[in-house]
């Protein structure tokens, strides 16, 4: 099996879902072990030194002025596990606790953080194993980086708490003693290089990232579909427009619409009913631009962070000094998440407007109430466009901004906190909404597009048509439509549809 090496720089977003959803395993590149064991060994010395240090030879947060005699190393950096795994609520999935683990392991192989090569092998055997500590979801403020969870993952290294372990939960060291491994013992500042730091959110976001660009070119598609069952005109996706207000993304997703009608005869034909559609047509590369504008924009942010250097104090062995600032602060990510919250809601939004005009007998041109014959004795489409509201009205509420709301924590001694690990969960919430909204979108178009046979779809939609059609039956009357939409989410979420339109029109921009 070919092995990714970390170094602590190299790391893309795209080796994130290799590791943590194809189960890749790591390896430690041997020119960053040096600077990992000279950042040990730095802070062996000053332990052996008595030297006040953040953390090393003092306590946590408010109790930074209490020093802690070199005998009691070993029982602080323990204590701090213990005390600070707290967290409630259900565990992340087994993806999002490969990632956080991926991330840990490449910032601490850094050797700024005083971590010992021992400790951060263990961690290393742990992900390569499959080893998945039980990380609850609730308990960080996104302060000093991610406490509660981060303790979570790192007390499971030292035999404490469950894991999941070849599908069943077990005690840690149970799981440990299966794979032919021990509980470590910790040495100076290795508790606090474990558990401090924006590993956690950062993991939920690097996943979110990625999927959310396979979800915006699968909004394209469906607006593309539903512009085809509505008979819509061409003219708002010329290239000429789109020049004289040059964004990117609304470029791109002209460019993706045009792609994909191309050779529509239901376009050809209607193309001189009227001069303009409504905005959730006409506006489609301005909104769904901008959210391509806002995931490019998360997307540099999270390639830093993930090739970061997170946790405090910072260790400086060619200075021979211990820095403590504030990297483990959370806001850049708290910032893009809230951004790509808000970009994701919006896809959202502009869908199920999309699909409301789809069911609307006097606003689709011509097309059957709710999209079924015999409407009356049939409900049809009604109601999937009822789901669909309820989804992106929830995305308003979750849109929200977290990272305004700050709240002090630790004695006021952390007086200002980024909630990011909130604002990357709610985040992946709205995701996870904006999928289904696409998915009930499709299948709507796709019974829309049903009405006009036979003219002919474009080139991309029409391969879209036939590959949900391959999975999903058009409705003749009412029936059980919850399985319908279910399968559709899946196709959403595994970018099948993206995939078959590729393969047929080349890779989307």
């Amino acid at each position: 099996m070919e092995f990714l090496k970390l170094n602590g720089h190299s790391l893309k977003i795209s080796d994130v879902v290799d590791v943590a959803r194809n189960g890749k395993k790591v390896v430690l590149d041997d020119s960053a072990i040096a600077f990992v064991e000279r950042g040990a060994k730095m802070v062996e010395s000053w332990v052996a030194e008595g030297k006040s240090i953040y953390g090393i030879t003092t306590g946590f947060g408010d109790l930074a002025s209490t020093m802690i005699p070199p005998e009691k190393s070993r029982q602080l950096q323990e204590n701090l596990l213990k005390s600070h795994a707290c967290g409630v609520g259900e565990p992340f999935p087994e993806d999002v606790t490969r990632a956080i683990m991926l991330l840990r392991i490449n910032t601490l192989i850094r050797g700024f953080s005083g971590i010992s090569l021992k400790t951060l092998n263990q961690l290393v055997s742990f992900l390569n194993e499959g080893i998945h500590p039980l990380i609850p979801a609730q308990g960080s403020v996104g302060a000093s980086g991610d406490l509660c969870p981060l303790s979570h993952l790192a007390a499971a290294l030292l035999g404490i708490g469950d894991v999941i372990y070849k599908g069943r939960r077990m005690p840690a060291t149970k799981a440990m003693e299966e794979a032919g491994l021990k509980p470590i013992n910790l040495g100076p500042k290795e508790g606090l290089a474990l558990n401090n730091g924006t590993t956690a959110m950062a993991g939920i976001a690097t996943l979110a990232i990625y999927d959310a660009f396979t979800v915006a070119k699968t909004a394209d598609i469906a607006a593309a579909l539903s512009l085809e069952a509505l008979t819509g005109v061409p003219y708002a996706f010329d290239p000429r427009t789109h020049e004289l207000r040059p964004h990117e993304g609304q470029k791109k997703v002209a460019e993706n619409i045009r792609t994909l009608i191309e050779g529509s005869e239901i376009v050809e034909k209607y193309k001189h009913a009227r001069v303009q559609d409504a905005y959730s047509l006409r506006c489609v590369p301005q909104v769904h631009g901008a959210s391509r504008d806002t995931l490019d924009f998360i997307a540099q942010k999270m390639q830093i962070e993930i090739n970061s250097v997170t946790d405090n104090p910072l260790i400086f062995p060619a200075d021979g000094e211990a820095i403590s600032g504030g990297n483990f602060h959370g806001q850049p990510i708290a910032l893009s998440m809230d951004f790509f919250g808000i970009a994701m809601a919006e896809i959202g939004n502009i869908s199920e407007r999309r699909t409301a005009r789809l069911v609307d007998h006097k606003l689709s041109y011509g097309l059957p109430p709710f999209l079924v014959k015999n409407s009356g004795v049939n409900s049809g489409f009604m109601i999937p466009q009822y789901v669909a509201a309820a989804l992106v009205s929830e995305n308003k509420v979750l849109a929200h901004p977290s990272s305004v709301d700050s709240i002090p924590t630790s004695a006021n001694q952390e007086d200002h906190v980024s909630m990011g690990m909130y604002a990357a969960r709610k985040a992946r919430t709205i995701l996870e909404n904006v999928k289904k909204v696409l998915a009930i979108e499709l299948l709507t178009a796709a019974q829309g597009v049903d009405f006009r046979k036979p003219l002919k779809l474009g080139k991309g939609t029409s391969t879209a048509y036939e590959t949900i059609r391959a999975r999903v039956p058009f409705v003749e009357e009412d029936e059980f439509l919850h399985p319908y939409i279910q399968e559709m989410v899946k196709m959403v979420s595994d970018g099948s549809i993206v995939k078959a339109v590729e393969s047929e029109v080349g890779e989307l921009a």
